[in-house]
């Protein structure tokens, strides 16, 4: 099994962060409950900070990216 897959609060930050990055609505959280959930609300806020900064969709996928490893 993959290490990407077993890591859940991991995961949850970068889906948290692409959401950010998509001007999504922090609501989606729910999804992700127990210890996963801040990990996901932590993302959002750093991908929302970044498009609000003026990254482009493509620079957030690179750190996205980045930050799975």
């Amino acid at each position: 099994m993959k290490k990407q897959k077993r890591d859940l609060q991991h995961r949850a930050y970068i889906r948290g962060y692409r959401a950010g990055m998509a001007g999504r609505s922090k609501g989606l959280s729910d999804q992700f409950s127990g210890h996963a959930r801040p990990d996901w609300l932590a993302g959002w806020r750093e991908g929302r900070e970044d498009m609000w900064s003026g990254f482009t969709s493509v620079e957030g996928t690179h750190k996205a990216a980045t930050l799975l490893n």
